[in-house]
């Protein structure tokens, strides 16, 4: 049986999961989960995001905003394990073992450090050390696959490069991991035509009352091309997120849509808008009930601790004894 391993943050200012997420790590991530031969360990990387978030009532929300919407999508909590990273401490204690056998170069030529490096003043210890808290993350349990977009490639690589040092030098102690690269997560356009972020502020939260999604919507930058002329669907942010979304039949008739003519703008993003209520209509419910009701949602991922905390102590264990801890 393969050991699936992801993670997702819990970062921004109102812990918003955007369509990105969703098709780029949770659509993807649920349906490695459902084959019988995998065990997924999902967790929620809450100690990432204190890089950048300090307010604890913000990452608390973040925290039950991640779990909702995987659980919405239909992740099952009870096949699999479902957690969150700082309820299990052994993660930080293996971070400082890692630590000890990363060289300051590779930190330093990390994408997480460099995009930032530029304002020295404003990276953390914990920006410059966050791949070794990612390679432990899932050097901890042993993970066989590693789901990530192309953005990521570099820390899975990074985790490799580690794991393959410690073994090396202590032992052959740790699973190597394999990533699966995602291609998708990078083609996802944001309201702007960048690729979707929190960090560009250009993303779809599809959980957003009906009102405020469809002002989100409405937002979409197009061309200004004309009404009653053909519009160019290979350039068009709307169409290229519609496609996404519909199936064949739609994506034919938005196209044929464009190509006629006396088509505007606003009438795609309206059929986006409503493509997106009626497709999403029974995970925007479920989100809303696990969101007022935020208990549930502690005690599932309690429950994930449990079960993960235990496949933790052991890998653990073996690694602090040839370490002679």
């Amino acid at each position: 049986m393969a050991r699936i391993l992801t993670g997702i943050q819990s970062s921004g200012k109102t812990g918003e999961i955007h369509l990105g997420n969703i098709l780029g790590a949770i659509e993807p991530g649920i349906e490695l989960s459902k084959d019988p031969n995998n065990e997924a360990y999902f967790f929620i990387a809450d100690l990432h995001s204190l890089t950048t978030v300090k307010d604890a009532n913000i990452r608390k929300m973040n925290v039950h905003a991640v779990a909702a919407a995987w659980i919405a999508f239909g992740f099952d909590t009870d096949k699999n394990v479902f957690y969150k990273q700082s309820d299990i401490p052994e993660v930080c204690e293996l971070t400082w073992y890692l630590s000890c056998f990363t060289p300051y170069p590779m930190l330093a030529n990390a994408h997480s450090f460099k995009d930032k490096s530029a304002q020295l003043a404003d990276v953390n210890a914990g920006l410059f050390t966050y791949p070794v808290l990612m390679a432990a993350d899932i050097l901890l349990y042993d993970a066989n696959l590693v789901p990530v977009g192309k953005d990521q490639r570099q820390h899975l690589e990074m985790t490799r490069d580690i794991a393959g040092s410690f073994n090396h030098q202590i032992g052959e102690l740790l699973v190597i991991p394999e990533a699966q690269i995602s291609e998708r997560v990078m083609t996802i356009p944001g309201t702007d035509g960048r690729k979707m972020s929190k960090s560009y502020d250009n993303f779809i939260n599809i959980f957003l009352p009906d009102k405020k999604l469809r002002k989100v919507i409405m937002s979409i930058e197009t061309d200004s091309t004309p009404l009653e002329e053909p519009k160019d669907t290979s350039t068009c942010n709307v169409f290229a997120l519609y496609e996404l979304l519909a199936d064949e039949d739609q994506t034919n008739q938005m196209r044929a849509n464009y190509a006629g003519g006396n088509y505007g703008y606003g009438h795609a993003k309206q059929a986006l808008f409503e493509l997106i209520i009626s497709k999403y209509e029974s995970q925007r419910k479920k989100y809303w009930e696990l969101m007022e009701n935020p208990e549930s949602i502690d005690q599932m991922l309690a429950t994930g601790a449990v079960k993960a905390r235990k496949t933790a102590l052991q890998v653990l264990s073996r690694i602090k004894a040839q370490l002679g801890y």
